[in-house]
């Protein structure tokens, strides 16, 4: 069985180092899980204001999500915390809150930074929103990444066998999280109207 994993890319930048960690965890991923990543730059503000009609973006945010069995978040830190755009999106697709885009979904949350603690606090603020959002989160192993130019190549070809032994490990536990995940709550259709 493959399992269609959505993955988020927190960071908007043209030149992210989480974009190149998305591309490193692909590249080692067991070869059941396929990967289509869930844009979030064209996003407008959320506001309820939008409830009634969402726009384009945000029923295509939905949709996107719906059509996976799981959802990898690759995220920055800013100001400790996640991204605004990253915030955005999850506010989008929270929305009706009952059930939400996330509701028993299978997820993982890794990120990359040039500090010393990987994205850490970003990490454990964006758990507080997924277990808000209900998300079935893989809590272990954690993945805080101190990025090193020395580790990766911007194709996300690992170069540290450390690092590619470690992410492959992660990525390796997460297909176990979603497998585990899906046996007790299989997807439902979750095609938004």
């Amino acid at each position: 069985m493959t399992y269609r994993v959505g993955y988020f890319v927190g960071s908007l930048s043209s030149t992210s180092i989480n974009r190149i960690l998305a591309r490193a965890l692909i590249g080692l991923a067991p070869d059941d899980l396929e990967f289509t990543e869930i844009p979030i730059r064209d996003l407008p503000l959320y506001s309820p204001d939008y409830d009634a009609d969402f726009p384009p973006e945000a029923r295509a945010l939905k949709r996107a999500i719906s059509e996976t069995d799981a959802v990898l978040f690759v995220t920055p830190e800013y100001n400790r915390s996640i991204p605004g755009a990253l915030k955005n999106a999850i506010d989008w697709a929270s929305r009706p809150t009952r059930p939400t885009s996330f509701d028993h979904i299978p997820a993982a949350v890794i990120g990359a930074s040039r500090g010393p603690i990987g994205t850490a606090l970003a990490q454990q603020s964006l758990r507080g929103v997924l277990s808000f959002c209900n998300a079935r989160q893989m809590t272990a192993p954690e993945a805080y990444i101190s990025f090193s130019h020395d580790d990766f190549a911007d194709d996300g070809t690992v170069t540290d066998p450390q690092m590619e032994a470690r992410l492959r490990a992660f990525m390796a536990e997460f297909r176990e999280h979603i497998q585990r995940v899906l046996t007790v709550l299989p997807r439902q259709d979750q095609t938004p109207s």
